[in-house]
């Protein structure tokens, strides 16, 4: 559940251009290694930890993706969680 989360989180953090770019040069990958990495572990766990930066952006995450990662697991089932829209995840959009 977690490497869906990670999926979706990134699709989203590449449409949120200035935390795709902290991203970027947080992790010092270009757009390409992060496509090519995107089902690697090692990438999924950058790409959760780089968000859990920034309390602002995992809000974000979750009404960007809200009804998606409820689905993955996220959220706990908490009377709190609001659906959002869902993400279209593809990595090749990055």
């Amino acid at each position: 559940m977690a490497q869906i989360l990670a999926i979706r989180a990134l699709g989203w953090m590449a449409g949120e251009e200035a935390v795709w770019l902290a991203f970027l040069g947080a992790s010092g990958a270009d757009a390409a290694q992060v496509r090519a990495e995107a089902a690697q572990p090692a990438m999924q766990r950058a790409v959760l930890a780089h968000l859990l930066r920034e309390d602002d952006w995992v809000r974000s995450l979750r009404r960007g993706a809200g009804g998606a990662a409820r689905r993955a697991g996220a959220g706990g089932g908490r009377a709190g969680w609001r659906g959002g829209a869902q993400l279209d995840v593809r990595v090749s959009s990055v």
